[in-house]
């Protein structure tokens, strides 16, 4: 059974270089789509997760435990990519001097 172990150290690392790459690269161009990217794969890979998870048989129960904690991850980084595909989208607003999908973070990223 193919699972993608996010409690791998290595894996973890890779997953972070590579949502954080996709995040400076939407904050560069102002395009938020580039954002919504590493969102859709979390979505995705949570999706899985909570399959295996339930389809899981006897003989890979001890998989559990590593299927729960990547979907710990799962959740964080959706969490994450969400709030920076509000704030690319903001920005992207601006730029384009458009009305964003949600205004109700303004004070926060004035913060910021």
């Amino acid at each position: 059974m193919f699972i993608f172990d996010l409690t791998n150290p290595l894996t973890l690392l890779l997953v972070v270089l590579a949502t954080s790459l996709l995040i400076f690269l939407g904050q560069e161009i102002k395009r938020s789509s580039v954002a919504m990217i590493p969102l859709v794969l979390f979505l995705f890979s949570l999706i899985a997760h909570v399959v295996q998870v339930s389809s899981l048989s006897q003989d890979y129960a001890y998989l559990s435990g590593v299927l729960y904690k990547s979907m710990v991850w799962d959740f964080l980084f959706i969490l994450i990519t969400f709030f920076s595909y509000l704030w690319i989208d903001d920005l992207e607003a601006k730029k384009n001097n458009k009305r964003s999908i949600d205004n109700s973070l303004d004070w926060f990223w004035k913060e910021i």
